[in-house]
């Protein structure tokens, strides 16, 4: 018989008015990323809006035995990038739990 499994996918649309430049965006959005994965263990990434400087696109993705507790993991992941996107804007957001 083979386990459950649960994967949780986020997609989350950033605003960044304070941005003036790619570089800016990368400095913000990277430290976030790692963040995230450091102190949530997701996987995250930086998914669209590569080339426009005051949006940004991320994902992150969980993988879990129980479909709970993967969408446990996102609602504490979109937590954590509202509190701590440094003046980011969460203009967009949506998920997805898959059985696998």
């Amino acid at each position: 018989m083979a386990a459950k499994v649960a994967i949780g996918i986020a997609r989350v649309v950033l605003h960044l008015p304070e941005s003036g430049s790619l570089k800016s965006k990368r400095r913000m959005i990277s430290g976030l990323l790692r963040r995230l994965r450091q102190e949530l263990k997701v996987a995250a990434a930086e998914v669209g809006e590569l080339d426009r400087w005051q949006l940004a696109e991320i994902a992150i993705v969980t993988v879990s035995g129980d479909s709970r507790q993967a969408d446990r993991v996102l609602a504490a992941a979109l937590s954590y990038v509202e509190a701590h996107a440094d003046g980011a804007q969460v203009a967009d957001v949506s998920t997805e739990l898959m059985p696998w």
